[in-house]
């Protein structure tokens, strides 16, 4: 049995586990500053998907805790299945491990999975998956998969479905979130309306783990940081710096930001510089769970900047570059549009093999990162194996 199933089957376990899994050496202090946490947290402002704190959980799912999920398989009159549905389930379910780690194991997806296929009315073509597909067209298909499904399935006890399509319908291309608009009809079944929802696509036999972590985390209200644009780079804004980007990047742990925002990371690990000032902060690599995660230096009313420590261990082992990582977010940027920008130590410099622009845009001890517009000022002052120190300072 895996550690992560004993852990599974002794839920009130999972925090001293995790904790004792997770947490680093004892012997930094916490950091001390003039502003409370509260002061850096930025509001949302786009009714949607974004890097507020004020998060709407009457629409978004809270990401605390376990998260029962109904997983169904689905084949079409043109698309039958030919493998067993634990082929396909095999690309997903790692996604609770990833998940769970990524969360220092403060959320879990309990998925029970429901082995049988079952057949959709339409052939996959009528579906209309494309870029694009607008919220009427993915429920109508979300409809017709639970009520397939329904004659062997309860879905009143599950928070949330994934639906699994075979790996030969391939006009089932890509992998959409499913929100529930409060005020629609939406899709209901056994008493229970189905708010959230992930319809894996054949995206799923590239990604893994890291697609399931990416949409399951569009249910909690996080935003796409890829660009949504045609034209450029879809990565220039942070790379693979986090999942909601790059889904396989080098370095796809959760920006600290967003472990906040999740309530992953508590208040008492973020330095928060809202007013003039200066501080000197230990930061303890994002990848664990103990100390200080972030330093915050709020710019207006939806910006700031965070720096934070980056370590080639956990869901970033495969990073090209480690240090502090700095990046500026706007709450008022729609999803897809850039609200997080990573800001780059050595945009000249050529990537290593293998590696892609921003993935060594963490900052070194000795380096600097300042805006002077915005009176921001970063130092990074010292490193050892778990963190940075760094010095933030707002003029």
């Amino acid at each position: 049995m895996r550690l992560i199933d004993r852990l599974t089957a002794s839920r009130g376990l999972l925090p001293a586990l995790a904790a004792a899994l997770l947490l680093l050496p004892l012997g930094t202090p916490p950091a001390r500053a003039a502003d409370g946490p509260s002061a850096c947290a930025l509001p949302g402002a786009t009714g949607w998907t974004d890097e507020g704190h004020d998060t709407d959980y009457s629409v978004f799912q809270r990401p605390v805790g376990t998260i029962k999920v109904g997983m169904i398989f689905v084949d079409f009159p043109d698309a039958r299945a030919t493998e067993a549905p634990g082929d396909d389930a095999a690309q997903i379910t790692p996604g609770a491990d990833w998940l769970w780690n990524a969360s220092y194991g403060r959320t879990w997806l309990s998925i029970s999975r429901h082995q049988q296929w079952v057949r959709m009315p339409r052939a996959s073509t009528d579906y209309g998956f494309a870029r694009g597909l607008t919220h009427a067209t993915h429920e109508a298909y979300i409809r017709d998969a639970v009520a397939a499904a329904d004659p062997y399935v309860d879905f009143s006890g599950y928070d949330m479905v994934y639906v699994v399509p075979t790996r030969n319908a391939a006009a089932i291309s890509f992998t959409p979130t499913y929100v529930y608009e409060p005020g629609t009809a939406g899709v209901v079944a056994d008493g229970r309306r189905v708010r959230w929802a992930v319809t894996f696509g054949q995206d799923m036999w590239h990604w893994g783990a890291k697609l399931v972590a990416h949409e399951t985390a569009h249910t909690f209200g996080l935003p796409d940081l890829y660009a949504f644009d045609a034209g450029g780079d879809a990565h220039r804004f942070i790379g693979g710096w986090d999942v909601m980007g790059l889904v396989g990047g080098r370095g796809s742990q959760f920006f600290a930001w967003h472990s906040w925002k999740l309530g992953w990371t508590a208040d008492n690990q973020v330095v928060c510089r809202a007013t003039k000032g200066s501080d000197t902060v230990y930061l303890t690599a994002v990848e664990y769970g103990s100390g200080t995660k972030m330093a915050v230096i709020r710019t207006g009313p939806t910006t700031a900047y965070v720096v934070e420590s980056r370590r080639g261990v956990q869901a970033d082992a495969g990073s090209c570059s480690t240090g502090a990582l700095v990046y500026r977010v706007d709450s008022s940027v729609w999803t897809g549009y850039g609200p997080v920008t990573v800001m780059d130590a050595k945009p000249t410099a050529t990537p290593a093999a293998g590696c892609r622009p921003l993935d060594d845009a963490p900052f070194w001890v000795g380096e600097s990162f300042t805006d002077a517009a915005a009176g921001v000022r970063i130092d990074v002052l010292g490193a050892d194996g778990y963190g940075e120190t760094v010095r933030i300072t707002k003029s």
